[in-house]
């Protein structure tokens, strides 16, 4: 038992059970004790999974079911910090929810769920992770039980997750099938002899219920919902967390499958084109800013899914892939870090003349949106210029296309809100969240233009990284 391999989730797991027991026993009124405890826990695992990465080979583990590997590293990791900052963002959001300390249980628990997705090498433990990360998702998308958007998001995300599940489960029953195994390994080496039609169903099958995860079409539905309903803590998280474990993990299980017989690279090109261009399209007429980040993150995954097709086909692809979706992170909590400071206003006409009133608050913003576009030096510009460049060599150039032309169109509805945001000259007064909340939103917004200014470190680092089996 290779208790060493794991002992960050389990670390996460543990975490999770000490809180719920703490906040059982402590005061109403100090609920928020159960933040601290979190953060410890988010950097003792992030201390124990960069060790394992410094220190183990790249190699799978308890019986070829746990991927020990870059690709899973570099994600948990993404997943722990982002995972801390909406710890940091959570105490004055909910500090008048006189039992919320839960609230930090059910994060590190949907946190774990995400963990087991990007590492699982078995089909039952991605199944797994994906109905842990769902099921507290669930909880904390209708977290706010008096409000009708928080329960109708948290109702949304049920209902489509509960029938993509099922197709999920119905694409790992199939791969099971043909392979005999539910061993990523063992199923690679036996799938080239398998029913072309059988492993068609099963590719197509598996996307869908992934895509509920990364929300991605066509189970995207969810996403602006939960994005303007949810707790806006928990809808940074939700469109986070989730989305980076489920694309580690769809890179993982269709990259097993033969190119010959089965067209799984035009399938994700086709889900990547259309998800960047529903999102983009979508999120042109949207008056409310937090549903604007929902269809925004709902493009955003399409670009992400870009460097899937050219797996193994491109050197760039994995590495590509694992820094735009740290870039993205980044700027999605930047943007969420804003909404939290002004207590979810989400009207678009709260957001006028911010700039001369909230100067700082504006440019996180400002910033998060337009790495969102690929502005240069920051770092959604070196993101997007990893995939355009790993997508064209693998073969995909229209692909790259549609990205671009995506990226033409998504500078309208950002710019409609840095316009006002900036010129407007009759700001509101608007009060605001500060400290911890303050400086999640900055660390997430410097972490923006860091990674872009200092991006070669980490591009060598996911040069390395392997994506096994």
């Amino acid at each position: 038992m290779d208790i060493g391999g794991i002992a960050g989730e389990l670390t996460v797991v543990a975490g999770a059970a000490v809180v719920l027991v703490v906040v059982l026993f402590v005061r109403r009124d100090r609920q928020w004790v159960g933040a601290p405890i979190a953060l410890a826990t988010c950097g003792i695992a992030v201390a124990l999974i960069a060790i394992r990465l410094a220190t183990r080979p790249q190699e799978l583990t308890w019986h070829g079911a746990w991927a020990l590997d870059g690709a899973a590293g570099w994600a948990e990791l993404v997943i722990l910090a982002t995972t801390a900052i909406t710890v940091a963002l959570s105490p004055q959001w909910f500090a008048t929810d006189a039992r919320h300390g839960e609230w930090y249980a059910l994060l590190l628990l949907s946190a774990a769920g995400a963990m087991t997705m990007a590492s699982a090498a078995d089909s039952l433990e991605l199944l797994l992770g994906v109905l842990l990360s769902s099921t507290t998702g669930y909880v904390l998308a209708a977290y706010h039980r008096r409000s009708a958007l928080s329960v109708e998001a948290g109702a949304k995300y049920f209902l489509v997750g509960a029938l993509t599940n099922t197709f999920l489960l119905a694409g790992v029953a199939l791969l099971f099938g043909a392979a005999g195994t539910t061993l990523y390994d063992r199923t690679a080496t036996s799938l080239p002899g398998a029913s072309t039609v059988t492993l068609t169903a099963a590719a197509v099958l598996v996307t869908i219920g992934l895509a509920f995860k990364l929300g991605a079409v066509p189970a995207h539905t969810w996403v602006p919902d939960v994005a303007q309903g949810a707790p806006a803590p928990a809808a940074a998280f939700l469109t986070v967390a989730p989305k980076v474990g489920a694309i580690v993990a769809l890179a993982r299980i269709l990259s097993l499958l033969p190119d010959t017989s089965v067209g799984w690279r035009p399938l994700a090109a086709g889900a990547a084109a259309l998800t960047m261009t529903v999102g983009n399209l979508s999120a042109l007429w949207q008056d409310d800013v937090r549903r604007l980040l929902g269809w925004s993150s709902v493009s955003q995954v399409g670009y992400a899914l870009m460097a899937i097709p050219v797996l193994g086909r491109s050197p760039q692809a994995l590495p590509a892939l694992l820094f735009f979706i740290t870039a993205y992170a980044a700027g999605q909590l930047a943007a969420f870090g804003v909404v939290v400071q002004l207590r979810g206003r989400t009207s678009l006409e709260d957001y006028h003349g911010l700039a001369r009133r909230r100067p700082w608050i504006a440019a996180a913003l400002i910033v998060a949106l337009l790495s969102f576009v690929g502005i240069p030096p920051l770092a959604g510009f070196t993101g997007k210029l990893l995939l355009f460049t790993a997508t064209i060599d693998g073969g995909y150039a229209w692909l790259a296309a549609v990205a671009a032309l995506n990226t033409v169109v998504s500078l309208f509805y950002y710019l409609r809100i840095i316009t006002p945001l900036t010129l407007d000259q009759t700001p509101k007064a608007v009060p605001v969240l500060r400290r911890s909340t303050a400086t999640a939103t900055s660390l997430a917004t410097v972490l923006i233009i860091a990674l872009g200014l200092a991006a070669q470190p980490l591009l060598d680092a996911g040069q390395n990284a392997r994506l096994l089996p």
